[in-house]
């Protein structure tokens, strides 16, 4: 396990650098025209609302997660990750202290307007869709698929990329190319499956399935295309245990579908503000956190 800090993190204040923004879960940071810094915080949203209780640890282990799976597929693509440490844009220790661990200094690039969501197994909004229609995000899948199957083949279900308290929403590789361009959209596509699979089989070495994940590219200055933000973290990821897997229901997993399963109890219309998680529920989730960055990393 994680040594965790001794406060978790809900919301950095680094007097040193100018705030750019705050995400649902990372605080963005200028250092210079080419660099940010991004702190992981311990916030955890759930139906695209943050919600009041921060999770120990969380930004660590997301921090620990991205950054393997970073060095793990640079030979697929390139990153936005330096070679900085945190002392050379961070001067004063005590502030290095409060993010040590959930704070990286990246390159600054140009955000591609959607999400790259790739589905190996049926759940979530893909599986509502297959009800409703018999495809995800315009793909034929066979007849008769219970929730959480497998797929023959992991498939491609991209998603815009809403505000702040909106919702993303399942759109067609034809409307990608609306956005980006055939030859951008195929090329998101191909490093899209290409990184799920490689991740998906070391997982499931590890006793974890890989049941969906999302990436974010972005654009450097001469336009090639840049792998940015995080990558299969239990935060972008369902991260579901080998060893408790079945169909027909939505399994347990590592990963946020935890807080989201208890929310559903809940007499909550998923509108701000978040309701307050019981301390049960928050250390539950820390621990799953933690027990899934310990199977793929340790």
């Amino acid at each position: 396990m994680l040594k965790l800090p001794p406060a978790p993190l809900f919301e950095s204040q680094l007097k040193g650098l100018d705030l750019l923004a705050r995400g649902k879960v990372r605080d963005i940071y200028a250092v210079d025209a080419e660099h940010l810094l991004i702190v992981t915080t311990d916030r955890l949203s759930a139906f695209d609302v943050i919600l009041p209780n921060p999770i120990p640890g969380k930004g660590q282990v997301l921090t620990r997660v991205a950054n393997f799976w970073f060095a793990q597929t640079q030979d697929l693509v390139t990153n936005h990750l330096t070679d900085q440490p945190l002392a050379a844009v961070l001067a004063d220790p005590d502030e290095r202290q409060k993010v040590d661990g959930q704070a990286i200094v990246v390159r600054k690039l140009q955000p591609l307007p959607i999400e790259a969501v790739v589905r190996g197994y049926l759940i979530g909004s893909g599986w509502q869709d297959y009800q409703a229609s018999g495809q995800v995000c315009g793909i034929d899948l066979p007849p008769g698929l219970p929730q959480a199957s497998r797929l023959p083949e992991p498939i491609f279900t991209p998603a815009t990329k809403a505000e702040q308290g909106a919702h993303d929403e399942n759109i067609s590789f034809d409307a990608v190319c609306g956005l980006i361009g055939l030859e951008m959209a195929t090329r998101v596509r191909d490093l899209s499956i290409a990184i799920y699979k490689r991740a998906a089989e070391y997982a499931a070495d590890r006793g974890i399935i890989i049941a969906d994940t999302k990436f974010e590219f972005g654009l450097d200055d001469n336009g090639s295309l840049v792998l940015i933000d995080e990558v299969l973290t239990p935060d972008s990821s369902r991260f579901w245990p080998a060893d408790a897997y079945r169909t027909g229901i939505s399994p347990p997993s590592f990963d946020k579908q935890f807080v989201r399963d208890y929310l559903e109890t809940l007499a909550w219309n998923k509108q701000p503000p978040g309701p307050e998680l019981p301390a049960e529920i928050v250390r539950k989730t820390s621990e799953k956190y933690q027990q899934a960055a310990k199977l793929l990393l340790d």
